[in-house]
């Protein structure tokens, strides 16, 4: 920096008021770049003010500029993130469930803005917060993780539970009683695969009572088809019942369910990235968007 104040400014005193130091302290540096350099790189010009370059100071002034760039964004570059010119993938886990509330408006958004910007969206595994840590995600977005020392936290919103039938259902469109809810049939979600009780049914457990679960399906995108062509029950979060409001009833459920919570996640080390915060606004945009 100090050789590239010297070739702009040819003027010791000028030079150093630039980069904010005393004349003496870029003498001082100007010695040490002739012994780096072993060159003299400016002399003092023959009117006596101000130095002229050398052939040496010169030619390596050609190549500054984008050596000093080239620092730059070593420095700040992690601050600085440009969408429009920006070639980078951001992948967050997240479940079914959520992604079919937030994936939409997030793409949407993001595409508008950021063309060359991918998105992968996968799904939490065990080892998500060791991921998380080695960079391999970059966002958790979940409702069941508690904080950890390495992870940073922010709740996006809260969800309470509705249930939903079909369109004439042969029980009528009235507010469902507890007796009538245990009676009818219902259809869970088992992401695992084959399970037949929920949350809901450890609720119902606590109460003495049980449901007919008779359907046991491994994604939401088959919620809508199923429960439109069945007389199956299903309780869900309200978000995402209320996407399939005109082929469905929604109904408050018979018994007291705590509210869905859900929140993003992500480790320490991404925290100040300028394109990890770029991507976070963009998901409490989405968020701030649902209304």
């Amino acid at each position: 920096m100090a050789l590239d104040a010297l070739l702009k400014e040819r003027n010791v005193t000028k030079a150093a008021l630039n980069l904010g130091i005393t004349q003496s302290s870029l003498s001082a540096r100007l010695t040490r770049l002739r012994a780096v350099f072993a060159d003299p790189l400016f002399v003092t010009a023959t009117s006596g003010r101000g130095v002229v370059p050398t052939p040496r100071a010169l030619e390596l002034q050609e190549d500054l500029a984008g050596l000093l760039d080239h620092i730059d964004r070593m420095v700040v570059g992690r601050r600085s993130f440009h969408p429009k010119d920006a070639r980078r993938t951001f992948v967050i886990a997240i479940r079914e469930n959520p992604a079919y509330i937030l994936a939409p408006g997030l793409v949407a958004r993001i595409m508008e803005v950021a063309p060359n910007v991918r998105l992968a969206f996968v799904h939490p595994t065990w080892n998500t917060r060791e991921k998380l840590e080695s960079g391999e995600i970059d966002l958790l977005i979940s409702g069941s993780e508690g904080e950890t020392v390495d992870l940073m936290k922010r709740r996006l919103f809260q969800d309470h539970f509705m249930t939903a039938q079909r369109n004439g259902h042969p029980r009528g469109d009235g507010p469902l009683d507890l007796d009538t809810y245990c009676d009818l049939t219902h259809l869970v979600i088992s992401t695992d695969g084959g399970g037949f009780s929920g949350h809901v049914d450890g609720l119902l457990a606590a109460l003495g009572r049980t449901r007919k679960v008779m359907v046991s399906i491994p994604n939401y995108a088959l919620v809508p088809t199923i429960l439109s062509n069945s007389d199956c029950l299903c309780t869900l979060s309200s978000r995402l019942l209320l996407r399939f409001s005109h082929d469905l009833d929604l109904f408050d459920p018979p018994l007291d369910l705590p509210p869905l919570e859900l929140s993003a996640l992500w480790h320490r080390r991404n925290h100040e990235d300028g394109g990890h915060i770029w991507l976070r606004e963009r998901l409490y945009e989405t968020v701030a968007n649902l209304g």
